[in-house]
């Protein structure tokens, strides 16, 4: 007797799904040479359902950094009133990218796609400015002025730059956690990159003098 045939519509795509699907493909293929349909074929489903979820097929690896925007969000608006702003800035930032080990190689993956695909770099303006105005908005509300202010401004592009200098360097030597980049990164622009009198001096130029 053959197997009953299934009724009813597919098992649901996520946002997820896509995205593992597109990223294999980006690495396989290349950017360039894969195509929306091609990603919706291989989930299944059809164009139109694609495009139920993202916009283009560069937007589906900014997926899980949009959600960690989200998240910078939800921790700051919880931030004691008595923790220094830069302090909670820079325990927050660590927090949010915490990776299990075996989520180590996909992270590397994406970044990867993403610092080396122009198209890819090109449309990394919006998200970056939504991660950055998430700092700002929280530094905005610590001294009383408005977001667009020239010291909540500040506050978040330069965390984004430290921020972004530590994954680039992670992506280079990977000799360490990337929380370790992220701390050392934040930890050195709160005190103005002025060296870390707690470390030996020669260090400065090390990972352990960032």
């Amino acid at each position: 007797m053959s197997a009953p045939t299934q009724r009813g519509r597919p098992p649901r795509t996520t946002r997820r799904a896509l995205e593992l699907i597109a990223m294999r493909l980006f690495t396989e293929h290349g950017f360039e040479e894969v195509t929306v349909g091609q990603i919706a074929a291989e989930a299944g489903v059809s164009e139109r359902t694609f495009f139920r979820y993202f916009p283009s097929k560069g937007e589906v690896l900014w997926h899980q950094f949009d959600d960690e925007v989200a998240d910078l969000r939800a921790a700051f608006a919880a931030v004691a009133d008595d923790e220094p702003m830069m302090t909670a800035v820079r325990r927050i930032v660590v927090a949010a990218n915490r990776y299990r080990a075996e989520d180590i190689p996909e992270l590397r993956t994406r970044m990867r796609l993403i610092s080396g695909i122009p198209a890819l770099s090109a449309g990394a303006g919006a998200h970056y400015d939504a991660w950055e105005r998430a700092v700002g908005e929280f530094a905005a509300r610590r001294l009383g002025t408005s977001a667009d202010d020239l010291i909540p401004l500040a506050v978040g592009r330069t965390t984004l730059a430290a921020a972004r200098a530590a994954f680039d360097a992670w992506l280079e030597r990977g000799d360490a956690d990337l929380t370790v980049y992220l701390d050392r990164a934040l930890a050195a622009l709160a005190r103005g990159f002025t060296p870390d009198s707690r470390l030996p001096a020669g260090l400065g130029s090390t990972m352990d003098g960032v």
